[in-house]
């Protein structure tokens, strides 16, 4: 998959400092909103998230499709000492491996896009639903499809990053397919000591999600309370304007 073998860089490419700051507030506060202590973070990736809220003493479970990414939270927990378990567990498998009950359970960095089908996408919603105890929170972060749609949006902003006497530049693009899916390229250039840049690509097909999309499904989920955001600050969501789709709903 995509994400094996990379997720070294994926902590070198995320400003997670500044990242956590401007999250963690809107969480924590939905979060407090319904007393929450245990709480599920899908798609985890290399555990950052799951591993400041258990900083926060929140009883945290990370979980991650890649276990490239799992091992690589798991160093990350212990390099921050806290406890926070991180199991490989995908979408559709979560209650089983995991249990339910919890209080929360996230699903940010435009993980839900991944599900290429209504039928994938129904059944990690009914995942989601199966972990969650009774009027638990579901939290979601994707990117607003509905205006990369409109503007065709093929271009991210590049993040670079130094590190000793090694640079590297990422740079993120759709292509946009003939059957309405988006193509997600992850290009990463890499320069060590001032030499020649080396460069590579990853790549791996999304479903655009749309607001209306998204909404509906939670809805034949069983989800009710839905609530769109357009940024973890909890501003509106606008179609047009947007940069995030913010999408919180409970069981």
């Amino acid at each position: 998959m995509m994400y094996d073998g990379f997720s070294a860089d994926y902590d070198r490419f995320v400003n997670w400092s500044a990242r956590l700051a401007a999250e963690l507030p809107f969480i924590e506060r939905e979060l407090q909103g319904l007393s929450a202590r245990r709480v599920l973070d899908t798609a985890c990736g290399t555990g950052m998230h799951a591993i400041a809220l258990a900083g926060r003493g929140y009883q945290v479970v990370g979980a991650d499709l890649s276990g490239e990414m799992i091992e690589r939270a798991r160093a990350n927990a212990a390099d921050a000492g806290v406890d926070a378990r991180f199991e490989a567990a995908g979408f559709g498998e979560l209650s089983a491996q995991l249990g339910a009950e919890f209080d929360a359970v996230l699903c940010l960095g435009n993980s839900l896009p991944h599900l290429l089908t209504p039928a994938e996408l129904a059944a990690a919603l009914a995942d989601f639903a199966a972990c969650l105890r009774l009027e638990g929170l579901l939290l979601i972060q994707n990117r607003n499809f509905d205006a990369v749609l409109a503007r065709r949006e093929r271009w991210m902003d590049p993040q670079a990053h130094r590190e000793g006497e090694d640079d590297r530049v990422f740079l993120r693009f759709y292509d946009f397919e003939p059957d309405g899916a988006l193509t997600f390229n992850l290009a990463t250039l890499r320069r060590e000591r001032a030499g020649h840049w080396s460069q590579q690509i990853a790549s791996t097909r999304l479903w655009p999600l749309r607001q209306e999309e998204l909404a509906l499904a939670l809805a034949k989920a069983g989800f009710g309370a839905i609530v769109c955001y357009g940024d973890m600050t909890g501003a509106p969501f606008d179609p047009e304007t947007s940069g995030n789709l913010i999408v919180t709903a409970r069981r």
